[in-house]
């Protein structure tokens, strides 16, 4: 409990990157087939991903859903038996052994789609890092289309690239022009404005810079071994229905 209070104190960025420093991933001899992850940890940097789409507002929604569904997927299973489930590998080495993995609603899936919004916020922050002033609509795209929209299907693709055009129509059919140029330039903040709200209290930009470099240099190969463990059990090329 004290720990969550901690976290709350912190940005999403320290709190991730102290996330991360544990999050090791047991590998045996350098064996994938055997490895280790702990369910717990990589939840809770899962919910601090969260906390970062939440940030950048409602044209996240569709992720923001689909992010928030796995992670409570994954949670009931772990406290279902939480000695039994607290290593994700042996998650999806029981449920490929009982032909589950690949269901709709199974862990595997749950965690599958977990690590490629992973690989989106990784590449959105090392994008965010490297050019603070590009224009924020325009990252959020080319991550997209970097790391989620290979996998999606028409009507996920559909559903991400339309969540702010969906509520400007709404708008225009209620005959609200005015008013729907006002909220298009709303949905989305500006990079700085997200760089603030992703920034401590006091804390400068050249820090927050620093620190995502950090969290991305830690990401990368915690989720390069992630995919590895994925390719094992054939959940890798799977796309959405």
């Amino acid at each position: 409990m004290k720990r969550s209070r901690d976290m709350e104190k912190r940005s999403e960025i320290n709190s991730a990157i102290e996330e991360l420093s544990m999050l090791v991933i047991v590998k045996p001899e350098g064996n994938h087939k055997i490895a280790h992850i702990p369910t717990k940890p990589f939840l809770s940097l899962c919910y601090l991903v969260l906390q970062v789409i939440d940030k950048i507002g409602p044209t996240m929604a569709v992720l923001r859903q689909d992010v928030s569904q796995n992670i409570k997927r994954l949670e009931v299973m772990h406290e279902l038996n939480p000695s039994m489930n607290s290593n994700l590998v042996e998650i999806l080495k029981s449920e490929a052994t009982k032909g589950k993995a690949r269901k709709r609603s199974s862990c595997s899936k749950a965690f599958l789609w977990l690590t490629r919004s992973l690989d989106f916020s990784s590449a959105l922050l090392q994008s965010l890092e490297n050019d603070p002033k590009k224009d924020l609509e325009q990252i959020i795209q080319e991550c997209y289309d970097a790391t989620l929209s290979p996998w999606h299907g028409w009507i996920s693709s559909a559903a991400f690239r339309f969540s702010i055009v969906t509520k400007i129509v709404q708008l225009v059919l209620a005959e609200l022009t005015e008013i729907v140029l006002q909220v298009a330039k709303k949905l989305v903040p500006d990079s700085k404005t997200l760089m603030d709200l992703l920034k401590e209290k006091d804390e400068n930009c050249e820090t927050l810079k620093e620190k995502m470099q950090i969290l991305v240099s830690l990401l990368v190969p915690f989720l390069e071994d992630v995919h590895c463990i994925l390719k094992i059990y054939n959940l890798d090329r799977i796309k959405s229905t």
